[in-house]
């Protein structure tokens, strides 16, 4: 029997098809992608409004007393009490406050509570609360019952600024208002519905002299019986 070798052709036939399989087998492995570069990433903002963020909440009321609070002492104030677990500002000739000298955040803080008008028809929260060194007041539910926003903005109240907007405001329906102060900003919500959103670069931030007596933090009410309760504060969570 004579053997005949294989000759050069057979051998480049054979790595060709080698190469075929071996690519075969690579393209239907799975691949680790590459790396996204860094300004091609997706940007993760933190949102501020939920609840759930770690940075936890003071309670500045413990639903039984006023321990830590006192009267703001306006001048023909109503009764000031607690009951029901809320503190009840009663209608006064005028205004009816309470205030609290804690050492509270002065920038970067967040603060929530619930409200509500019991009787009346004019403001039912009027929070004073500092933005750096300087007052302002949120005002829910003033000027005959439906406007809402700061005092004072460039020397312009709640009635009369960028801030101002209106919604009608049941009695005897609790409201949840939060309150956000940034040294650039200074917003406001009620019942997660953003209400007011005020730059304040370069603006001047004040308040009314009528409620001088609320500073440096704390609640008024005007010819009307006001309840408040679930009054908390907190930093704003580092980003």
């Amino acid at each position: 029997m004579t053997v005949h070798s294989k000759g050069p052709a057979f051998v480049v036939a054979a790595c060709v098809f080698l190469l075929v399989v071996c690519a075969t087998i690579l393209s239907d492995s799975p691949q680790t992608p590459s790396p996204l570069p860094a300004d091609a990433r997706p940007k993760v903002t933190k949102d501020f409004t939920k609840t759930t963020d770690v940075v936890a909440w003071t309670s500045l009321f413990d639903g039984k007393s006023l321990d830590d609070w006192k009267v703001s002492e306006f001048g023909g104030d109503g009764e000031v009490k607690v009951k029901d677990d809320c503190i009840i500002l009663g209608a006064g000739l005028d205004l009816t406050g309470i205030k609290t000298d804690r050492k509270l955040f002065k920038q970067n803080y967040e603060v929530v509570l619930e409200a509500k008008r019991v009787d009346g028809s004019d403001f039912f929260c009027g929070l004073t609360f500092l933005v750096g060194d300087d007052p302002c007041s949120l005002i829910v539910g003033g000027w005959g019952g439906g406007v809402i926003g700061l005092s004072s903005i460039d020397d312009m109240d709640a009635s009369e600024n960028d801030t101002t907007t209106y919604q009608n405001f049941e009695n005897d329906r609790w409201y949840r208002i939060r309150l956000r102060v940034t040294p650039e900003q200074i917003q406001a919500w009620i019942d997660d519905k953003l209400l007011v959103e005020q730059d304040i670069t370069n603006r001047r931030v004040s308040i009314r002299p009528e409620v001088e007596l609320s500073r440096p933090f704390g609640f008024a009410s005007w010819q009307t019986t006001a309840a408040l309760r679930d009054i908390r504060i907190r930093e704003l969570p580092q980003e």
